[in-house]
């Protein structure tokens, strides 16, 4: 039922185990950036769109204090 007489034998994988479990390393790597990218990105864009509705604000108040004069 199990190929491998042990797990260290698992582990080489008849001494290709090196290229299995760097491809398989390189695969969740690749994964997590594609779940983690797009939440760093997501972020940035938060703090953008605040501080242009901050300076909007800021904006409107200074030209609405302006015109009472």
């Amino acid at each position: 039922m199990f190929r491998f007489d042990s797990f260290q034998h698992f582990l080489q994988m008849d001494g290709h185990g090196a290229y299995v479990w760097s491809a398989y390393l390189i695969a969740i790597l690749v994964m997590a950036w594609l779940v983690v990218s797009p939440l760093f990105r997501q972020s940035r864009v938060r703090q953008a769109v605040t501080r242009e509705l901050r300076r909007e604000t800021a904006r409107q108040h200074s030209a609405g204090e302006a015109g009472k004069e």
